[in-house]
């Protein structure tokens, strides 16, 4: 098996690993997994709170693996949670529901056949086993039963208590309790830091160049700062060798992002760095200034 098709086959069981968390429809997801959905490329989170959708992606690229973006999800996760209860159980309650005819959430008619109504009923679930229930006959209470329904509503109404429970696991983490691993997290890489797929060193802002086919090429280092240009500098496998070259290249990169990020350097300091990176020559370019040197040696 190749190398190719073997690590596809890694990164495919990682992914279903993840994706066999989630649960079928109708049963809670892990307390791990809640509010969390993976992607081939990550992990999504979604999480709605009175009507609002909170919504985070997070990528493996951005983290730099798989496990890292699920940790950040899950971190991210837990801060919704906590910082954003769930509604009032009797606000959820009290609020009328689209299939709601009677104008009263939890009040309900009995009709007749013919479809006259023949009473009212108030009923509210409390607990598991807790059903509270009054019928109001309108045989005997006439146009009051309706009154006496909504009444008897908000009297059941007030043994409900507490917060609406959208999953099992959310009373844990409002509690503190992490549902998932307490180990080290990676920083959040910048754009500038995301290997792309089209990358053949392995390293972001490293490349390998080729003037033309006989050339011996060159690695360069490049990095972009929003209003202040591209930073790069060459390295020639001539000159350095093939691992050397792209070693320092590596290594460049390295500071050309650390003064990009840190910001410890002065502006006047950053931009005769900058200026002295955009004036280092590439490998074709020595090679024109030298034969320019050697016809004016001859000239002379």
């Amino acid at each position: 098996m190749s190398a190719t098709r073997s690590g596809e086959l890694m990164r495919s069981s990682k992914v279903e690993k993840f994706n066999a968390s989630r649960m079928p429809k109708g049963i809670p997801n892990p307390a791990a997994m809640y509010g969390i959905y993976p992607r081939s490329w990550g992990f999504e989170v979604s999480l709605v709170r009175n009507g609002v959708r909170h919504h985070k992606l997070f990528g493996k690229a951005s983290y730099g693996s798989l496990e890292q973006a699920l940790l950040h999800a899950q971190d991210w996760r837990d801060f919704i949670v906590r910082s954003v209860p769930p509604v009032a159980r009797r606000a959820r309650a009290e609020k009328p529901r689209v299939n709601n005819t009677t104008g009263m959430p939890g009040v309900f008619h009995h009709l007749a056949p013919n479809g006259k109504v023949r009473g009212w009923m108030a009923k509210t679930y409390i607990a598991p086993g807790e059903i509270l229930r009054t019928d109001f006959p309108v045989d005997g209470l006439g146009d009051a039963a309706y009154a006496l329904a909504v009444r008897e509503r908000e009297r059941q109404l007030k043994h409900m208590t507490g917060l609406a429970r959208p999953h099992p696991a959310e009373e844990a983490i409002r509690m503190g309790l992490s549902a998932h691993a307490h180990g080290p997290r990676a920083p959040k890489r910048s754009k500038s830091e995301i290997t792309r797929r089209n990358n053949t060193s392995g390293v972001s802002g490293v490349h390998f160049k080729t003037p033309h086919a006989a050339h011996p090429g060159y690695w360069l280092a490049i990095t972009y700062t929003a209003g202040k240009g591209t930073v790069s500098k060459a390295f020639a496998v001539k000159v350095h060798g093939p691992e050397t070259a792209k070693g320092l290249a590596i290594a460049e990169r390295a500071k050309q992002l650390a003064e990009k990020m840190g910001g410890e350097a002065s502006p006047a300091a950053t931009a005769g760095q900058q200026q002295q990176h955009q004036q280092q020559p590439t490998p074709r370019q020595e090679k024109k200034r030298g034969r320019m040197a050697s016809g004016a040696t001859q000239d002379n």
